[in-house]
């Protein structure tokens, strides 16, 4: 993975978490200002709005470097050297996809099922980034 891809991997991954954790906290932990309005923070719609234009940018990080950094590993069969990236793996297509459900459903039921899935799922794919990140790698013997 090259410095750029790295980087790019990193801005849309705190791009997208940022906003994602920010929309969470207005929605359920905020308290609207007044009894009659529609949203709990005044920057609720645009925080939504700027966390659904990010997310492209991050699946598209994540297939940049899907071939040389994580299907090479798992392929070959290389000692995983850091458990997260393999944490990062199992997670991001329960991300992803739960993340297209979750606008896409229509009853009430499968919608609220969605959101906690990509919620868990979500802040659980964040916390195994950070670690991933700040986790000492171990050398490769040969």
């Amino acid at each position: 993975m090259t410095r750029g891809e790295a980087w790019f991997t990193h801005a849309s991954s705190f791009l997208v978490g940022g906003t994602g954790l920010a929309f969470g906290w207005m929605l359920y932990f905020a308290e609207p200002a007044d009894d009659f309005a529609v949203v709990n923070h005044p920057w609720q719609p645009a925080c939504h709005s700027l966390h659904i234009l990010f997310a492209p940018l991050l699946v598209f990080a994540c297939g940049i470097f899907w071939r040389d950094h994580v299907w090479k590993r798992v392929k070959e069969g290389f000692p995983p050297r850091r458990r997260s990236g393999l944490v990062l793996f199992a997670l991001f297509g329960v991300m992803v996809a739960s993340g297209y459900f979750v606008q896409t459903a229509v009853g009430e039921g499968w919608r609220l099922a969605w959101v906690w899935t990509h919620g868990v799922s979500s802040s659980l794919w964040l916390l195994g980034y950070v670690v991933h990140q700040f986790t000492p790698r171990k050398k490769r013997t040969f």
